[in-house]
């Protein structure tokens, strides 16, 4: 025994899968060459973007840095022209000691044209003014509506040079403007302890188009330090903590790692220092994208090495599964008829087993037949059960009525009895329309009325277009003697039958009496009644007409019964609406 299973656990190693083999080789295959290219190349190609992108981001900083020197150069241009211009410092002079108001009002244009000339030949100028400060009105002059609170103590300090102060980036001081803004303050003249200056301002669009994002094609955020290395600039407070402070140990450094980020420095020979402050993560997506394409390229191998590796047993086992499929197929769809390989070896197996399924399809129909009959016969015999005590106590009525009040009434007793024998008896088709149910149930309670000397009251009400839907003959007429025998048979009783129409699809049977109601067990006990039970009338209870809905009908029907002691009881059925044609009768 024990040799026998190292025999078996042998035979079960040795057992191997020829798809899952050309996958394994395949992948080896298609993916190694491609590891190993991606390992050899990674080195180099790292240390190539790495400086691609340093000396990216060195070149846009060394531009913007350029472009504000260059700001800051043509502030002092500019400033010199108004502070040197002997006439301009001229007429600045006879504005401040005239007192004809005439007088100076020609001066005020006389420099009101001359600064529009020059704010004409120098684009880059926004805001130009003469300030007196101290003075009640110390805006002198100005091209723009300037905010009357000029002081130049409250501006951020950025650098001297040339003998002017020079501020920002801060916001503008025109009234009606906020944009950021470098601006500069000269002297022009001074006379006793006041003094006159001439302050300018970059125009409106200036500084946003100096340190711009787009040239780096990447995030930046750039801190801009005066020249006592205070820093008057960030754009985004999404910073490291500290890197305000941060010191760099030797001034010629133009890269440091600092928390995360990528420090990139540019210190101007004007005294200040441009710093543009990279994410490590943005940084890095250059790489990133490099590596997330070598992945899509091993996927994509892996894919194909997949593709290839099922192409090549589909083609080989391609019969094999034809087979397996076809068992498979059968317990879904046994009716399908068998599709061959066009292999003669397969083909022959194919035909067998279609033979097999024919065979296995007739038996399967010869049972579904004798269900079918079986079902049938237990209506029919349902059908006629009629219960004798009923017969005997309906003759015995009719004796009653032949003593007491003549022909008449006997015949129209009798009349009643044989159309609702002839309906419950006959031999015509299961299925009626709703109008012929209607009509016996009429005939069987006048018969009932008569019976119990009209102690109870009875109403059929029925939409027009639901008279010719087609329902299961004896369909109602259980229902109404069930209302009549377990609803009470006191004065006053009524029993109401009502047909109705939901929408185009359904139909809704009721019938309600105002008896003595049931309890819910009082009701479980009704549905569940068998043949054993005692009878009343015609002897067939609520549980044939639910089994005669759910044969006909299945899960489209709804049965529910409604009751509340002392007040009566509702039957209500809803079954879809249908033609005789539809039913298998």
């Amino acid at each position: 025994m024990l040799g026998l299973g190292r025999v078996v656990w042998r035979n079960r190693i040795a057992v191997r899968s020829l798809r899952r083999t050309l996958v394994i080789y395949l992948m080896i295959g298609c993916l190694l060459p491609l590891v190993l290219v991606c390992a050899l190349t990674y080195s180099s190609i790292y240390s190539i973007l790495m400086g691609k992108i340093q000396s990216g981001i060195s070149a846009s900083l060394q531009q913007e840095s350029a472009s504000l020197e260059n700001t800051i150069n043509n502030l002092d241009f500019a400033s010199k022209q108004f502070a040197l211009d002997g006439q301009i410092v001229d007429e600045v002079s006879a504005f401040l000691q005239e007192k004809q108001i005439f007088r100076k009002s020609q001066i005020m244009a006389s420099i009101n044209e001359k600064m529009n000339l020059v704010n004409f030949t120098n684009p880059y100028l926004g805001l130009t003014a003469y300030v007196l400060p101290g003075a009640d009105d110390q805006i002198l002059f100005s091209n723009l509506s300037m905010d009357p609170t000029f002081d130049s103590g409250k501006l951020p300090s950025f650098m001297v040079y040339n003998g002017a102060e020079y501020f920002g980036p801060h916001k503008t001081l025109y009234r009606d403007g906020s944009n950021l803004v470098f601006s500069g303050l000269r002297v022009v003249r001074a006379t006793g302890d006041r003094k006159v200056y001439i302050y300018l301002e970059t125009n409106y669009s200036l500084f946003r188009k100096i340190l711009s994002q787009q040239s780096y094609g990447m995030k930046v955020n750039h801190l801009l330090f005066n020249e006592q290395g205070k820093m008057t600039y960030m754009e985004d407070k999404d910073v490291p903590d500290g890197i305000q402070n941060l010191k760099w140990s030797d001034p010629s450094d133009v890269h440091k790692e600092y928390k995360g980020y990528h420090l990139f420095r540019y210190l101007s020979p004007q005294g200040w220092q441009l710093i543009a402050a990279v994410k490590k993560s943005t940084f890095n997506s250059e790489i990133y994208s490099w590596i997330a394409k070598m992945i899509v390229v091993a996927l994509s191998t892996f894919l194909f090495a997949a593709l290839l590796a099922y192409l090549i047993w589909r083609q080989v086992y391609k019969p094999l599964r034809k087979v397996n499929v076809e068992i498979v197929r059968m317990a879904e769809n046994r009716t399908t008829p068998v599709s061959f390989t066009s292999v003669a070896e397969f083909d022959l197996v194919l035909n067998n087993f279609q033979e097999m399924k024919t065979q296995v399809n007739e038996l399967i129909d010869a049972v579904a037949n004798n269900e079918k009959q079986k079902s049938q016969f237990e209506i029919e015999k349902l059908l006629s059960q009629i219960n004798p005590h009923f017969l005997h106590n309906t003759l015995n009525t009719v004796q009653w009525l032949a003593r007491l009040n003549g022909q008449k009434e006997i015949d129209k007793l009798v009349t009643l009895l044989v159309k609702v024998l002839h309906y419950n008896l006959g031999k015509q088709s299961l299925i009626v329309t709703v109008g012929e149910e209607l009509e016996a149930i009429q005939h069987y309670m006048e018969l009932q009325r008569i019976r119990y000397d009209y102690e109870f009251e009875f109403h059929v009400d029925a939409d027009e277009d639901a008279l010719s839907v087609a329902v299961p003959r004896f369909l109602l007429q259980p229902i109404v003697e069930n209302a009549i025998y377990h609803g009470g048979s006191e004065r006053n009783g009524k029993v109401d039958v009502s047909v109705r129409s939901l929408g185009a699809d359904r139909v809704m049977l009721s019938v309600e009496d105002n008896g003595i109601g049931m309890e819910p067990e009082a009701i479980g006990k009704l549905l569940n009644e068998d043949e054993g039970s005692k009878r009343r009338g015609l002897g067939i209870g609520l549980s044939y007409v639910n089994r005669m809905l759910k044969h006909y009908y299945g899960d489209l029907v709804q049965f529910d019964i409604q009751s509340e002691p002392g007040v009566g009881t509702k039957i209500l059925i809803v079954i879809p609406r249908k033609a005789k044609g539809e039913f298998d009768d």
